[in-house]
């Protein structure tokens, strides 16, 4: 890296940057597909959008439907036997389309997010969300980057939430 650009950038407004960024790329509008709170059956309206293989994993209080796509980044998209989205994770070198795994609860993360950077403008590690009804991890760094996102409520009984990543 320039070292004069190196210099311009503190360590600890990396996180901050990677969040602006990550909300501005996926600030627009596209087509449905699957997200936290819809129906399973819109699931492969996501293998469509990354153009990824998908595998689907039984548990016993829960389904995962696991899709990778081309890049590398693996996204899986809990159900729960109600046939609802309960909870999402992903893992690898590109962060997912959040607008895409959010769906209605994207405003919500985007608003939160947003209010926690301006609050506190040096963090560093994960972003870490807790609102009503909404609770996302976000971290990682270029070419490595994790996170799960979830809806309290909707997480079946029994169901630890250290089970989803």
């Amino acid at each position: 890296m320039n070292r004069s650009l190196q210099s311009t950038i503190h360590p600890g407004n990396l996180m901050i940057l990677l969040v602006a960024i990550t909300l501005c790329v996926f600030a627009y509008p596209f087509s449905a597909s699957a997200a936290l709170g819809d129906d399973v059956t819109s699931v492969q309206a996501d293998q469509a959008l990354m153009k990824g293989s998908l595998i689907t994993i039984c548990e016993k209080a829960y389904t995962v439907n696991e899709i990778k796509a081309p890049s590398g980044t693996v996204v899986r998209e809990y159900v729960s036997p109600a046939g609802k989205i309960f909870a999402v994770a992903w893992q690898g070198p590109f962060i997912p389309n959040f607008r895409q795994l959010f769906g209605a609860y994207f405003e919500q993360f985007s608003q939160a997010a947003h209010a926690r950077s301006s609050n506190r403008p040096r963090i560093r590690g994960p972003l870490l969300v807790q609102e009503p009804g909404l609770v996302v991890l976000s971290g990682g760094h270029m070419q490595s980057f994790f996170g799960k996102a979830y809806i309290p409520e909707m997480v079946p009984q029994g169901v630890r939430i250290e089970e989803i990543q």
